[in-house]
């Protein structure tokens, strides 16, 4: 009898100074499926192996963290990312599925192939018929898109924003005609230590009446999130510093 493919999500402490105990942000449930599994498809086997062992300080892990068999997407996935006309062919990391082991599929922080590496894996599992078992846990995006006050209805996740000043102004300006257009609300991520040089831009480049919305440090005691006009925001200090991984979101 063929294994199972399980998503299992993360804290989204991941890179962050302050570590939450794990109950706070992933149910017991998750916790539990996690502590059952042997077999492991992840980004960093370093960061996988620091989430099982969180794992095991509440739940008694099924093997010790030493017999874990953990597997690592290639590097090339995460640069260019899961799709295209050269995808990764991700079956062979499922040959225990195929044995009859369950597998998970992990990131760094939050939800497996949601921003993240992962989806050649999922479609992988659905090609050799393997069942396909999203857990409950943080999705960074939603969170922040939910306490942005922005349009949950109607939104588009569009990943990284190019790091060129020019290049990136002009993406700005694309994403805003298209959120003031359509009501579609815009969400982006960037890497923590260009996070104010972002902040920057947008404050900058986008109508004065066109909303900005900014998370960072989401479930963490610390966690801020916030939702103003462009005109507003050129009246504060920057809101997000370099340290801390961000959910940016532009719309009406």
């Amino acid at each position: 009898m063929a294994g199972r493919l399980f998503l299992v999500p993360t804290p989204l402490d991941f890179g962050c100074a302050q570590i939450v105990p794990i109950r706070e942000t992933l149910p017991d449930g998750t916790i539990a499926a996690a502590a059952g599994i042997t077999h492991w498809i992840c980004e960093n086997a370093k960061s996988a192996r620091a989430f099982l062992k969180r794992v095991g300080e509440v739940q008694p892990l099924a093997l010790p963290l030493q017999q874990q068999q953990i597997a690592e997407l290639p590097r090339e996935v995460h640069k260019k990312g899961d799709h295209g006309p050269a995808a990764f062919d991700a079956r062979p990391l499922l040959q225990a599925a195929l044995e009859g082991h369950d597998v998970g599929l992990v990131s760094e922080a939050g939800m497996p192939a949601i921003a993240d590496p992962g989806s050649s894996v999922v479609r992988a599992a659905h090609e050799l018929g393997l069942q396909v078992v999203p857990l409950a846990g943080p999705v960074s995006l939603l969170l922040a898109l939910a306490a942005s006050g922005l349009n949950g209805q109607n939104f588009a996740f569009v990943g990284y924003l190019p790091q060129d000043a020019t290049a990136r102004a002009l993406r700005l300006k694309e994403l805003e005609s298209l959120a003031l257009r359509t009501g579609q609300a815009q969400l982006f991520i960037e890497t923590p230590y260009r996070n104010q040089a972002l902040w920057q831009a947008l404050v900058q480049q986008l109508k004065p009446t066109t909303r900005i919305a900014v998370a960072s440090g989401l479930t963490l005691p610390s966690a801020m999130c916030r939702s103003a006009s462009a005109a507003s925001w050129k009246k504060e200090t920057v809101p997000v510093t370099n340290d801390v991984p961000a959910v940016f979101a532009v719309g009406m």
